[in-house]
């Protein structure tokens, strides 16, 4: 009797995503860390015993993902949260006319708690597992555009505090040069909601007004959720800003 034809075949992966999971697993073991060089193709590719076209194919698909940046002359390297052009990467707003306003990231809020059942499923931990919740607020210019509602699993920022958040780093740069937390990706869902009495008064609007929430699940290495945002975002002067294609 032959073999039940309900088995799955092994699913295929091209050469170079292989090769990609192989430079992303050095990556998460810290081998290479956010803003140092990688070695050259060619030495990936002995070292992988790939051609030199592979790897240059996988390496072309990380910096289209933003993981690993290439400069014309110097090589590759490993994307961070310290080069400014990374800020609005994860901020997807532009102002209504005239040019963006500097930011001011001010910190309001940092305190422990106990993960409910939507955070603990949201960041993958266990119900009752330390959280640290955040709340802080974005200025453009002198307009506060974003108040921010943050939840983090305390465990990998064990030592966060108000202080630590005033230090003037952004924060996705704070948590990878403090904490060793590199923000990589992230999916958001954007509804309409009427602002409460606390988005409202940090925000500067009536109780009612329309705001746009932004919940935000932001992933590290591996998959992993290390960060679950709400942020209510005020569009008087500002648009959530997305391009396609």
């Amino acid at each position: 009797m032959g073999r039940s034809s309900s088995l799955h075949p092994p699913t295929f992966s091209p050469l170079y995503r292989q090769i990609k999971e192989l430079i992303l697993h050095n990556l998460e073991a810290g081998e290479w860390g956010p803003g140092d060089s990688i070695p050259s193709e060619s030495e990936l590719a002995s070292r992988f015993g790939v051609s030199q076209g592979t790897v240059r194919k996988a390496i072309d698909e990380m910096a289209a993902e933003n993981l690993l940046v290439r400069q014309q002359g110097k090589g590759t390297f490993v994307a961070t949260h310290k080069d400014p052009g990374s800020f609005f990467r994860f901020l997807r707003l532009l102002p209504n006319q005239g040019e963006l306003q500097i930011s001011q990231s001010i910190p309001l809020e940092c305190w422990r708690a106990k993960a409910g059942a939507d955070v603990a499923r949201i960041l993958a931990i266990e119900t009752g597992a330390p959280i640290t919740i955040l709340r802080r607020l974005l200025k453009l210019g002198d307009e506060p555009v974003v108040f921010d509602e943050i939840y983090l699993p305390s465990e990998l920022f064990p030592d966060l505090s108000l202080e630590v958040l005033r230090s003037g780093e952004s924060l996705y740069s704070l948590f990878e040069t403090r904490y060793g937390v590199r923000m990589i990706r992230a999916n958001e869902r954007l509804r309409a909601v009427a602002a409460d009495r606390v988005s409202a008064e940090w925000l500067q609007v009536a109780e009612g007004s329309p705001l746009l929430l932004v919940e935000r699940v932001t992933f590290t290495y591996g998959h992993k959720p290390v960060e679950w945002r709400r942020g209510f975002y005020s569009t008087r002067n500002y648009h959530y800003h997305n391009e396609l294609g």
